[in-house]
């Protein structure tokens, strides 16, 4: 039997697809499309609130940022191709080319960007938690331009409606990634 090392990266240094590996990029895959699908409508606006973000987030501790990248450039396949795992249990390229298919896109900056901080500041949370602000705030940019773009609003007309309102949610979901990722990511190496 070989020695399996763990790392931050659940592949070996070759960077090969091993059957441990596409597991779990499958499994958060999989998570990625029962979740995401739970949205909270508000009022004003069109965004609705999403668990997405607050799974990529954690996703990045369990899989690193390529994987991670990985799994959720599946679950934009899936959801074009028209399966019901976007937000309000929606599918199809019209959502990705709706008022929020932006901050889709976006979430795919976000996870890289937040999967590099995370494997790069493991031990220092308060730069972890830098990081992932950054990240979201390049996937608000992204989702905030188009819809802008889609609504024909200024581009401070759609912040105050597809960001403002989800800073304080964000935050919390950013706080709970820190904490979840983390001990998410020893449980497993420990199944390992």
């Amino acid at each position: 039997m070989k020695n399996i090392t763990t790392t931050n990266q659940p592949s070996d240094k070759s960077g090969r697809l091993t059957t441990h590996r596409l597991v779990l990029i499958s499994m958060v895959t999989a998570i990625t499309c029962v979740l995401a699908p739970f949205a909270i409508p508000i009022p004003v606006s069109p965004v609705p609130i999403s668990l997405t973000n607050l799974v990529l987030l954690i996703s990045v501790y369990i899989l690193g940022w390529k994987d991670a990248s990985i799994s959720y450039f599946v679950y934009l396949l899936l959801g074009a191709a028209g399966l019901p795992v976007f937000s309000g249990f929606a599918g199809g390229p019209g959502k990705i080319a709706g008022p929020t298919g932006g901050y889709l896109l976006g979430f795919i900056f976000m996870t890289i960007l937040a999967g590099i901080f995370v494997e790069r500041f493991s031990d220092r949370r308060f730069l972890t938690v830098i990081g992932m602000a950054l990240a979201t705030a390049v996937a608000y940019a992204f989702g905030t331009a188009w819809l802008a773009f889609q609504m024909e609003l200024p581009f401070t007309a759609a912040l105050s409606i597809g960001v403002i309102p989800y800073l304080p949610g964000d935050t919390l979901k950013i706080l709970l990634a820190v904490i979840i990722g983390p001990a998410l990511k020893i449980r497993l190496q420990k199944l390992r």
